[in-house]
């Protein structure tokens, strides 16, 4: 006789996640790659360009590097001379640039989370595979949360690696440049910049965009579950105008507050939180000074975590909280379109 194995709740869950992750395999995985790999294009070929430029320029004389003519570009004669302090300035600037390098992943994850959020509840009710979702062993709190951890854990995590992955490709193209002119690539790239510094930032970052990003995330989710057509408009339409309202009849003015902080703690909260880097402008207290040494600083992963003591991320994980809520009490009682 054939022994029955039971999936436990856990099993089922970890099932779902399977499930969100290939059925959204495109815009989880392929599309920050694409990005990275879009971004590393336009790299070579701006490194080509100035390349050619500066070969141009040495064989007309006009290639000055401090106000001395040379006639080609080694690299291992210019930074000869160069001092410690040249060399911190150096690798900050490189720090800064690989920082940059791995920002296109990171803005694709912003389109792909907003639109998988708007899409995840009501496209299986368009398409009337919520009936046969429902027919399964699998409650409606857990398909909601798996979709929910789909798109604050999942994506974030695979745009990560993306961004790393398109970070090292980037130093390994820099590396090669600069061995094929004369310069020593371990010492002037590599020893130079903290890489894994900046990708232990990326990975301290997830769990802050995960809880940054709970009100967006609930919102849309609760209006992929209530809208019968156009989730967007609801999704956004919905939010523009009651800022619109409150500017209009300066309703804020009651608490003491402009319309401006309306726009900005709850419009923008509700559609853009959800974006990379949003929270910086909510941060407090920000980093200070202008320099680049200042401004790699406020990506450490040290201030990263520190950005969870925010009191306006965790209203805002209760307000996106509440908002599952509603999605999930929507979805188990709704599988019309």
């Amino acid at each position: 006789m054939n022994a029955v194995h039971h999936i436990t709740p856990l099993g089922r869950f970890k099932w779902l996640l399977k499930r969100e992750y290939w059925e959204n395999r495109g815009g989880f995985l392929r599309a920050p790659l694409v990005a990275g790999g879009i971004s590393l294009l336009l790299s070579l070929m701006a490194i080509v360009a100035g390349l050619i430029a500066a070969r141009r320029a040495a064989e007309k004389g006009d290639l000055h590097i401090n106000g001395i003519q040379v006639n080609g570009l080694d690299l291992g004669m210019l930074t000869q001379h160069m001092t410690p302090a040249d060399m911190a300035k150096f690798g900050e600037g490189m720090n800064m640039t690989l920082l940059l390098s791995s920002a296109w992943p990171f803005i694709t994850l912003a389109f792909v989370v907003f639109f998988y959020c708007l899409g995840a509840l009501y496209d299986d009710r368009r398409d009337r595979s919520v009936l046969f979702w429902k027919s399964m062993p699998i409650s409606d709190t857990q398909t909601v949360l798996s979709k929910l951890v789909g798109a604050l854990v999942i994506a974030p995590l695979l745009a990560v690696v993306a961004a790393i992955i398109t970070m090292f490709g980037f130093m390994i193209m820099i590396s090669l440049v600069v061995l094929f002119h004369g310069g020593n690539p371990l010492t002037l790239i590599w020893a130079s910049s903290n890489p894994f510094s900046i990708a232990a930032s990326h990975l301290a970052w997830i769990p802050v965009y995960a809880l940054w990003a709970m009100p967006t995330a609930g919102w849309l989710l609760l209006c992929s579950a209530w809208a019968r057509s156009k989730p967007f408009l609801w999704a956004v339409m919905l939010p523009v105008f009651a800022g619109v309202i409150v500017s209009w009849f300066d309703v804020m003015k009651l608490f003491g507050l402009n319309s401006g902080w309306f726009w900005g703690h709850v419009v923008s909260r509700l559609l853009l939180s959800a974006t990379p880097g949003i929270e910086l402008a909510y941060r407090s207290p920000t980093p200070t000074g202008e320099s680049v040494k200042s401004m790699l600083n406020g990506f450490s992963p040290s201030v990263q975590l520190a950005g969870l003591a925010n009191p306006e991320l965790w209203v805002g994980v209760v307000v996106g909280a509440v908002f599952i809520v509603a999605a999930i009490w929507l979805r188990q009682r709704r599988d019309d379109t």
